[in-house]
């Protein structure tokens, strides 16, 4: 094995100015933008009281012009001058050195997509893929450009692991930040951001390179095998900073920590989470070994910290996953035992593979402890690589005598080397080995430099340790790689731990670390190589994994999924037969239409919408959307592509080329998925926003039969609304690793002020013969741990209970005198919310008349049952109940049998003469068609459907579908 020049491999090696920029205010005084602002380049420390105003150059010679014009230039008004939080931090720049200094960022501001979220201060780079939706912002960068800016990453390219709402600390109040060092110690203190950074600690400060890894890095290749509780990230879950702060363990010593019983550091952020502050514990001896390296940090590649990084203050634990190390640090705790914190406990673990999502969610006594066992916490990292070059997708010319070099990262947990990278040709049978090169090894020479106010601790302190990953290659001709149907990579530490070639699937997903294949194809038409990664991260499509898992392959058949003949696998990796696709345009179609047009037709009158990249004409659906009217009025002006086509079936697919369209300019798509900027605000009296996703918090599971339970959920605050109509239902979305829609009533009510939200759910398990069977959403929901954000979106739906007697259906009012309302298991729950709305007033005010009819299989399936009798009790004038059970016990002394037809004409009958009763239908698709045969069908019992054209007409009673779990397709 050759170990390269790590200087030549750096990629970021060269002289790195930096502009330094600040938040830029606005009228109502909210943060706009961090880094919009230049400010001047800091090249001494008089720059800092003289405010140079200077502009950022990336040539020597203007840097030293600027330098000397900055001693007499004051600032500009686009300049604003430095806050006493960054004169401060800030330290004189470095133009080289003989080791990597940061590459230059690139200005962010504040982004149109963050507007309406809790971040609508933080400035980000459009350029990071988001894992999570908007909110939380969790994200990694391109794989390439990531690799590509070398072994230092600059804010703009650097991931981001955010539990909720980053906590604002303006730089008038960032120096005074306080933490606390308490519990086993003898002189408990409490420090300032400005204390760290005063005369009394000057010696003490380090600065070094740390690469921060999270501990979900690769895990879109376990979300393909099976799917974890964890959203997808890709291969570029790491980024490398020169952090800069004070030893963790001389802080400690301060405080005189008894290491006698304390064995644990506890760790608390003042990030406001669900389930209290984010926290976590690292073991006290690891925390007081200066070869652990682990500080308190203020400055990320000699920059104030981001607020996504922490501003102004964090922990950073080298080595270990990303979780341990801390942002926005308020307290520090001894203690003999880890910590208790819950997402200390509920996060960054490695169950045993046996345990399921559903099983890890149950909340048994057993599987609690399972989770609190600290034998499943993840600390160090484990050894990991992937392939850089040749990226996803990259196509090579086959030519005699041309090489093509390979390229990748890797790195290794607890302060270890990688000490070898092995790539094979022929999946594993014989390995080749590649160079290895560590830029970190470049600040160890340097044994009196200090860079940003701190000295390097590598080069000084003599650590040996390796905390930063580091960059394998090897060149091989293309004719090579033609006779090979795939490249694997794997790495070994000094500890001889080397890649798995199999992947250890766990129920959060971390850790993924098997070999890194990526698949060749060979085009003999254009004779060239086309490379093929296992996946793309987040809900981006692409991957053999998803090719292979789509065409039926079995992932963990030791094969890579591959088939076999013979007990061998085949040279060639499967393909997959070619997809199904439903056109949803019309070739015929040919003009184009402006966004201003498009954003015209944003009323209730005339409706357009996007799809796939084409405007329709949402008009057709008004009268007849299963969804009712609303589902296309809140769409209106909106791209819907990931809710349709998550929801929709094919028939509804089939239509769209029968709808007028037209082609909008492809520079206008990107501007169609952002909501229009406004202010952030206080969260509003209602919860429910018909045109945006809204997260609320998973706080409990409530078992009411064998497979039904209550999910509730806490809203933005205490006394919020839901703000759902009577007769509406709400859209639910779970968006990782899959985006699920589906369509609820709740059981709460919809306009008191509770602060809360429940839904009472159905769950569908598998088949035992097809373990993929089963509800999606309801099995999807049953495994999310408590304390989870959940999306809703809402009111949607045809019909509405307006007031006494007065109903709506598709928006257009209908007085009326009884309702027949007939439903199946969870189908009670709008039915249950329309007869509340009725049954809480007297009869004197609302005289309508209830029919329930409630089919189940057996006496344990009848949903809200108690609720019901209560009803059906305390309104005998107004109700009327009938159970009617399929398979009923011996003792049920109820109605025996399905809701057939005679047992409709005996309860029901022919509709009135006044058309004032309406039947409301919720429950699954075949109770629906039998309904709608015997009521509206030919030799039926003469009713009108409601979204008949007939419904001006008042001859007859109409027939209303509600929504329970999907008002388009499917029961789950």
């Amino acid at each position: 094995m050759e170990v390269t020049s790590a200087l030549a491999a750096s990629q970021a090696f060269t002289k790195s100015p930096l502009s330094f920029q600040q938040q830029k205010p606005t009228e109502d005084g909210i943060p706009r933008s961090f880094y919009e602002l230049e400010k001047p380049l800091i090249t001494n420390l008089d720059d800092i009281d003289s405010q140079s105003s200077t502009s950022q150059s990336s040539s020597e010679q203007d840097q030293d012009q600027q330098s000397s014009s900055s001693q007499s230039s004051p600032p500009t008004e686009d300049q604003p001058p430095l806050s006493d939080f960054e004169k401060a931090l800030l330290h004189p720049q470095p133009t080289s050195a003989p080791y990597p200094l940061p590459p230059a960022p690139t200005p962010i501001s504040v982004l149109p997509l963050d507007l309406k979220t809790p971040d609508s201060f933080v400035p980000r780079d459009p350029a990071l893929i988001r894992l999570t939706g908007v909110h939380p912002f969790n994200v990694e960068a391109p794989l390439t450009p990531l690799y590509d800016q070398g072994f230092l990453t600059t804010l703009n390219l650097h991931y981001v692991r955010n539990h909720g709402p980053v906590p604002q600390v303006h730089d008038a109040d960032a120096l005074s930040w306080s933490f606390t060092i308490e519990g086993l110690c003898s002189s408990p203190i409490t420090l300032t951001l400005a204390d760290l950074i005063s005369s009394r600690f000057e010696d003490e400060v380090v600065s070094y390179p740390v690469t921060l890894v999270c501990a979900g890095n690769r895990r879109k290749e376990q979300n393909q095998v099976r799917k974890s509780k964890g959203f997808s990230w890709g291969a570029a879950g790491l980024s490398t900073s020169l952090w800069t702060g004070l030893p963790l363990g001389h802080l400690l010593s301060l405080a005189g920590v008894n290491t006698r019983k304390g064995k644990f550091v506890h760790f608390e952020g003042a990030d406001a989470l669900p389930n209290g502050y984010y926290g976590t514990s690292v073991k006290l001896s690891h925390a007081m070994d200066p070869e652990r390296g682990m500080m308190i940090s203020w400055l990320m590649n000699g920059l104030p910290l981001h607020p996504d990084h922490g501003k102004p203050l964090r922990v950073i634990i080298p080595g270990m996953i990303g979780g341990r190390s801390v942002k926005w640090l308020k307290k520090m705790i001894i203690s003999d035992k880890p910590s208790e914190n819950w997402y200390h406990i509920y996060d960054n673990r490695v169950l045993p593979t046996t345990i399921s999502p559903e099983e890890s969610g149950n909340g048994t006594e057993e599987m609690v402890q399972i989770w609190k066992d600290e034998r499943y916490a993840i600390y160090d990292l484990n050894t990991n690589s992937a392939v850089v070059y040749p990226q996803h997708e990259e196509t090579v010319q086959i030519q005699d005598g041309a090489t093509y070099e390979l390229k990748g990262y890797a790195y290794a947990g607890g302060g270890k080397r990688v000490t070898r990278m092995e790539i094979s040709l022929d999946q594993g049978k014989t390995w080749l080995l590649g160079n290895i090169s560590y830029p970190e090894d470049l600040y160890r020479t340097e044994t009196e430099s200090r860079i940003y106010g701190g000295r390097l601790d590598l080069s000084q302190n003599g650590r040996d340790a390796s905390f930063c990953w580091c960059f394998w290659s090897l060149a091989l001709p293309v004719g090579t790689l033609a006779g090979a149907s795939d490249i694997v990579v794997r790495a070994m530490d000094e500890a001889m731990m080397v890649q798995p070639r199999d992947m250890y699937w766990s129920v959060l997903g971390m850790m993924n670390n098997p070999w890194f294949r990526v698949v060749i194809h060979h085009d003999t038409t254009s004779n060239t190589l086309r490379f093929e990664h296992p996946t793309q991260p987040a809900l981006q499509p692409g991957g053999w994994m998803e090719r292979v898992k789509r065409s039926g392959g079995d992932l963990t058949n030791g094969f890579w999924g591959e088939r076999q003949a013979g007990g061998e696998t085949l040279t060639n990796p499967i393909t997959s037969p070619p997809e199904k696709e439903i056109p949803l345009t019309n070739p015929a179609i040919s003009r184009e239409v402006s966004l201003e047009e498009l954003r015209s037709h944003d009323s209730e009158a005339s409706p357009w919408f996007v799809l796939n990249g084409e405007v329709y004409d949402g008009t057709a659906f008004l009268e007849g959307h299963p969804g009712g009217a609303a589902s296309i009025i809140n769409a209106a002006a909106q791209d819907i592509s990931d809710e349709f086509l998550a929801i929709h079936s094919e028939n509804a697919k089939a239509m769209m080329p029968l709808i007028p369209h037209r082609h909008p300019p492809p520079s206008s798509l990107p501007l169609l998925s952002l909501p229009t900027p406004s202010s952030p605000c206080h969260p509003p009296p209602s919860f429910l926003h018909p045109k945006q996703w809204l997260p609320a918090t998973l706080i409990s599971k409530t078992k009411v039969s064998p497979n039904t339970k209550i999910f509730t959920f806490t809203l933005q605050h205490a006394t919020q609304t839901l703000g759902l109509p009577v007769g509406q239902h709400l859209l639910v979305r779970l968006s990782s690793p899959e985006t699920i829609i589906r369509a609820y009533t709740p059981i709460s009510p919809g306009s008191l002020p509770t602060g809360t939200l429940s839904l009472l759910i159905k769950i569908y398990p598998p088949s035992p013969d097809s373990p993929s069977s089963g509800g999606k959403m309801t099995l999807a929901l049953d495994a999310l741990p408590l304390h989870s954000p959940v999306e809703f979106k809402g009111p949607v739906g045809k019909f509405l209970y307006l007031s006494p007697g007065l109903c709506s259906v598709n928006s257009k009012q209908r007085n009326v005198t009884k309702l027949v309302m007939i439903c199946a298991g969870s189908g009670i729950t709008p039915i249950f919310q329309v007869l509340r709305a009725i049954l809480s007033s007297p009869p004197s005010l609302d005289p309508t008349k209830c029919l329930v009819l409630d089919g189940n299989r057996v006496e344990e399936d009848i949903l809200c049952r108690d609720e019901l009798d209560a009803m059906a009790r305390g309104n005998k004038e107004r109700m009327e109940l009938v159970y009617s059970l399929s398979r009923p016990q011996a003792s049920w002394q109820g109605r025996k049998g399905r809701m057939d037809r005679p047992f409709f004409e005996s309860a029901v009958g022919k509709p009135d003469p006044e058309g004032k009763t309406l039947v409301l239908v919720c429950g699954p698709e075949g109770l629906e068609r039998a309904i709608r045969e015997t009521f509206t069908g030919r030799g039926g019992l003469g009713w009108d459907e409601g979204m008949s054209s007939s419904f001006e007409k008042h001859t007859s009673m109409y027939l209303v579908k509600l929504a329970r779990v999907s008002v388009y397709k499917s029961l789950t």
